[in-house]
């Protein structure tokens, strides 16, 4: 994804981290004095068929406050297009892979493609809402190689997506085993490489 250096979405924090280290609980914690704060589940629905998963999202849901709407959907572009108040989308993995699933994991060049241009929609949104907008999504590049093509291009679009929003997020947060560190003012990573000068 490619995001000229103009582009900025002055509302938008981007909380990032591993698994299991604190990243909802945080973004949650950022919105916490808002009472009408718009909950984006962009994950699949609970199923009678796997009580862990069911689990997880209850745990979620007793967390937060109860004037808090939560709202299940994979558009999250025009979620945020229509926001009058904060938003909190959690998070951008369960949304690649929902992504996916609707286009298909046998073919991954068309899949790409939804991807790429659902991440340009979205950012574009970012950078023109108005209200707070928190976006959770996982570091997953962390570890070992995955072994399958569709593994691989979970990890590969993942990171694209992820250094996509956060070029234009004025906040980012990075959180690791409960901590949280502030990456906001870090150096940015060129989207192309420098032209090189030779000495005369």
């Amino acid at each position: 994804m490619t995001v000229p250096p103009s582009r900025r979405a002055p509302t938008t924090t981007l909380v990032t981290g591993p698994v299991r280290s604190g990243k909802s609980r945080h973004a949650e914690d950022l919105l916490w004095q808002s009472e009408a704060v718009t909950y984006v589940a962009t994950g699949r629905r609970a199923t009678p068929d796997d009580p862990e998963w069911s689990r997880r999202l209850a745990d979620h849901r007793t967390r937060r406050p109860a004037s808090w709407r939560t709202l299940e959907t994979t558009d999250v572009a025009t979620t945020v297009d229509a926001a009058t108040g904060p938003v909190l989308v959690d998070c951008l993995g369960t949304w690649l892979t929902a992504l996916v699933d609707e286009t298909g994991w046998d073919d991954l060049v068309a899949a790409a493609d939804v991807v790429r241009a659902a991440g340009e929609r979205l950012v574009g949104s970012l950078c023109a809402a108005t209200v707070p907008v928190v976006v959770v999504t996982n570091e997953v590049g962390w570890s070992l190689v995955p072994t399958t093509a569709s593994g691989r291009f979970f990890q590969d679009e993942l990171g694209r997506l992820n250094a996509g929003v956060a070029a234009v997020s004025a906040h980012v947060h990075l959180v690791v085993a409960g901590r949280v560190l502030d990456l906001s003012d870090a150096p940015v990573v060129p989207s192309q490489p420098r032209p090189r000068t030779l000495d005369a």
